[in-house]
């Protein structure tokens, strides 16, 4: 252990001196960031919208329409509307969904909720409070507890079921009276000269009606069937979450979920309800065995069961053989490439996905409608397609310091976590490991971009090479050898390699230089009263 921070107080040093810099310059870009928004959501919202209406008969108008009523989708929703929008939402489905997704929402989330004035969504649904993780490998352990000395005593994560939560989103929404939620699947976008008009889309009884508005958002999810018109996807998918529900167990820790580092898979363990405790293994995307069959169960119990938590083995046991309780759900990466659309934006997960063995998704898309809200806001007219969508171009830069702190965070570390047999990994996961287990400002960082806290592109860039710096020095003591410092490069060339080409998909230049893009400086288009008579 003794060596462990000497290691750390050398590279404290060093690192120090570029992480002045770095923290300094994300310091400017954060301060001038806020006041943008500060400033656009402070200017005046006009008391009727002199928005161009028209619509087809039977559906009536609306200023905005949004496609899909998930979490990205209701809080949109409910947060224009509560602005005064008239929003019409069509949801495939209203029932409550049922999938293992979306499950956990971390504080950066949570503080999220509060500004949209949603907390009370996680009220009455057995939600349980979430105040870290504790990372298990090799009869080892290190605790993750979020920051949040700072903050009230109601602010944590918290983990529930996806329905529930959906639910009660939904709720809200239609609480509003100039909000529409209706059943229906949008077959397709309506364009006109390269103007999206509104949608088409099959009622719940199969008529095939249009709908039409200025701003028609996309936030259909995952399995979007719209996206590819409106950006350039690539998506891919390292590898899939194998869950079920485990009963009548306790986690270790109360209000802390377990993350076992094993091999040949990761395993993730959190409370959703009271009496509930989910279970995810992700299995790599070439490896997944049926379940149809019985081969998913049998790999389950003779490769991943020996390495679950002695407490939980019982549990986890039972919870395979129960019929019907395994589920598969695909983890899809896929950055964010819009395309500028006049009339329509891209929003959530059909824009932008990230792995899911931090639970990040929802913050990110959280912070995504408030970054929006504030951006539509001051918005007096939002006929003129051509200049709300470049103003709205502002959003894909906005967005970046919470979206990519948490996309490249999660995307890493379900490399790092994954099995391999290369020795480089293996010692990258025990520096990781390592890492946090020397606590102080080591941990309490990492742990800060973790759970949305700390949203900055720039010190994520400092952790990780505190952390390369960490596992090269780890490797070289007591002292130097060839061996050593071959051990050492092949450490820093892996852990570059996972690491850069998802920086490079984010965009460099937003990421850590966003002053330089001419969007960041986008100002509300000004009101013209002419267009609004014209129509």
């Amino acid at each position: 252990m003794a060596e462990q921070y000497m290691v750390g107080v050398i590279g404290g040093v060093i690192a120090s001196l570029l992480g002045f810099v770095f923290l300094y310059c994300n310091s400017l870009i954060r301060f001038r960031g806020q006041r943008k928004l500060n400033r656009v959501a402070s200017m005046e919202f006009p008391k009727k919208n002199s928005v161009n209406k028209t619509g087809s008969e039977g559906v009536g108008t609306a200023d905005i329409i949004i496609v899909g009523a998930g979490v990205a989708g209701a809080a949109l929703a409910y947060s224009l509307g509560k602005d005064g929008r008239r929003v019409r939402v069509i949801e495939r489905d209203l029932n409550a969904p049922n999938r293992m997704a979306g499950e956990s929402l971390i504080p950066g989330g949570y503080l999220k909720l509060i500004e949209l004035g949603l907390v009370d969504c996680v009220d009455d649904i057995d939600a349980q409070r979430l105040l870290g993780y504790t990372l298990y490998k090799d009869g080892k352990e290190a605790h993750v507890s979020f920051p949040l000395e700072k903050f009230q005593s109601h602010v944590a994560g918290r983990t529930f079921h996806n329905g529930r939560f959906v639910q009660s989103l939904r709720k809200k929404v239609a609480s509003l009276h100039n909000v529409s939620l209706e059943q229906g699947t949008v077959t397709s976008l309506i364009e006109e000269n390269g103007i999206v008009k509104g949608v088409q889309y099959k009622s719940e009884s199969g008529q095939v009606l249009t709908a039409y508005a200025s701003l028609t958002i996309i936030c259909d999810g995952c399995f979007s069937n719209l996206r590819r018109s409106l950006c350039s996807p690539k998506v891919d998918i390292p590898s899939y979450f194998v869950g079920f529900i485990l009963t009548n167990c306790n986690l270790p820790i109360k209000n802390y979920g377990a993350i076992i580092v094993a091999h040949p898979s990761p395993i993730v363990f959190s409370p959703i309800s009271s009496t509930e405790i989910r279970c995810m293994v992700n299995v790599p995307s070439e490896q997944v065995p049926s379940v149809s069959n019985g081969e998913m169960a049998c790999y389950l119990k003779t490769q991943v069961a020996p390495k679950v938590l002695p407490e939980l083995y019982d549990s986890f046991i039972s919870a395979i053989k129960k019929k019907g309780n395994i589920r598969i759900s695909p983890n899809k990466i896929m950055a964010a490439a819009p395309h500028l659309t006049p009339g329509a934006l891209l929003f959530g997960d059909a824009l932008n996905m990230r792995h899911a063995i931090t639970g990040g998704g929802m913050t990110v898309a959280l912070s995504d409608v408030v970054i929006l809200r504030d951006l539509i806001r001051p918005l007096h007219d939002l006929s003129d397609a051509f200049t709300v969508s470049k103003y709205l171009e502002s959003f894909y830069t906005l967005r970046k310091p919470m979206s990519s702190t948490i996309n490249i965070l999660a995307n890493v570390l379900q490399k790092v976590f994954s099995a391999s047999s290369n020795p480089a990994m293996e010692n990258l996961q025990h520096t990781f490991l390592g890492y946090l287990r020397l606590g102080g400002m080591f941990s309490y960082g990492a742990s800060a971009m973790l759970c949305g806290l700390c949203p900055r592109p720039l010190s994520l860039a400092f952790h990780f090479l505190f952390i390369a710096m960490y596992g090269v020095g780890r490797l070289l003591l007591p002292f130097p050898s060839p061996k050593r410092l071959w051990d050492g490069a092949k450490l820093l060339w892996v852990a570059s390699s996972i690491l850069l080409p998802y920086i490079y998909s984010e965009g460099i230049r937003q990421m850590f230089f966003p002053l330089t893009v001419p969007a960041y400086y986008r100002t509300p288009p000004k009101k013209s009263p002419e267009k609004s008579f014209m129509h």
